[in-house]
């Protein structure tokens, strides 16, 4: 999901990773802190110890969050999903998993541990103030902490409202689905709400501005249209993961790629593959074992000359995990990756020897024969796409 997420450090066998939309959220806290908050709590503070506020609240919330997405991971892991990273980004913070949890008991507790973890955190910070008051610590400090344990009260309290993805949004689909035991229904609920609830929040933010509220109302805009996109692209992903549900990789795949054997000069490769076929990336094959991927980025750069001398072996590059895939993988897992690392195609391997090649075109194809057996036959001279009808 965070193509360009920056990794800062492991933790508990978690990756900790930045997308560079958060130094926006840290530049936008620590201005606010230092030049709206602190200086109206504490008017009789210099300009240089608000700001150096500001940026202990803004420290102070990075843990704060991590905290919060730790809690979710460790329970995940405690019911037995793999949690893979948390990525933290301009609107907060997110655990990243490559399964949905398969029972509402799972969905339940994994949700409410970070809200849970959340106001554990704000009364530790504040029975931190209050000590420090008693023990009559510098201002700065409880100033530091009181907004710590008011930031993470908010934090909880925001995050259990039952808006979809918010964690109150998954406590409310799972609740739904351990009353009815339909996952499809009670999630186009819960998205249903969220995407409710961010209109509702990008409404609000309109009448902020207009009032002359405009970086609190511009806020409540970009957090509302987040949480409806959200909601609206978890609608989505619940549509494709039924439409290829028990389908695997071997299903769709061309199982008679195009090759390049390793020895073809590479002013060939240019005139009778790139030129020809719809592909910018190749697998190099010796018979039937795959030895390297070749494409656009490995000949773009070579002059003319070089590429009348140089054969395919001289510029290929070892084929990563990122474009290969077995054949028994699910195809929704496999979508996945294609869109994670923005990649077209995916070469099917088994044991170091080429299978076939599956493209995201073979996966269209697939989702739009099935969307088009399953629509109704009243409705099948509409214009409309089939997707809103079924969600």
């Amino acid at each position: 999901m965070f193509r360009h997420s920056m990794k800062l450090f492991r933790i508990g066998g978690l990756d900790i990773r930045i997308d560079p939309s958060w130094f926006a959220l840290v530049l936008l806290i620590t201005w606010s802190l230092a030049m709206g908050l602190f200086p109206l709590q504490f008017p009789t503070l210099s300009r240089g110890i608000w700001w150096a506020m500001g940026v202990a609240g803004s420290l102070g919330l990075f843990l704060s969050i991590v905290i919060h997405e730790v809690s979710h991971s460790l329970v995940g892991r405690r019911y037995g999903l793999e949690m893979e990273s948390i990525t933290l980004f301009l609107f907060g913070g997110m655990a990243e998993m490559p399964h949905e949890p398969q029972r509402p008991k799972t969905e339940f507790w994994m949700a409410m541990a970070g809200p849970i973890a959340s106001l554990a955190l704000s009364g530790l910070f504040y029975l931190v103030a209050r000590a420090g008051t008693m023990a009559g610590w510098p201002i700065p400090w409880i100033g530091i902490f009181g907004y710590l344990s008011l930031v993470n009260l908010f934090l909880a309290v925001f995050n259990l409202l039952p808006a979809f993805p918010l964690d109150g949004g998954r406590v409310l689909r799972s609740i739904l689905w351990a009353s009815g035991g339909d996952y499809a229904a009670s999630t186009r609920i819960a998205t249903r709400v969220g995407a409710g609830f961010g209109l509702v929040l990008v409404l609000l933010g309109s009448m902020r501005m207009l009032t002359g509220n405009i970086v609190g109302g511009a806020w409540w805009i970009l957090i509302g249209l987040f949480i409806r996109g959200s909601a609206q692209a978890s609608l989505q992903h619940l549509a494709i993961a039924r439409l290829l549900s028990h389908e695997r990789v071997r299903d769709l795949m061309n199982s008679h790629p195009v090759t390049v054997p390793p020895d073809l000069p590479v002013q060939t490769l240019v005139h009778d593959y790139l030129y020809k076929y719809d592909h910018k990336v190749f697998p190099v094959t010796d018979g039937e074992r795959l030895v390297g991927c070749v494409g656009m980025s490995q000949i773009k750069n070579l002059s003319m000359d070089a590429r009348e001398l140089r054969k395919v072996a001289e510029v290929m590059q070892p084929c990563g995990r990122e474009n290969t895939v077995a054949p028994d993988v699910e195809a929704e897992k496999a979508l996945k990756r294609m869109a994670d690392t923005r990649s077209p195609l995916l070469l099917v391997t088994e044991d170091g020897s080429l299978k076939g090649i599956l493209t995201a075109r073979d996966l269209m194809r697939q989702l739009s024969v099935k969307m088009e057996l399953e629509r109704p036959a009243s409705s099948s001279s509409s214009s409309s796409p089939p997707l809103p009808a079924y969600v």
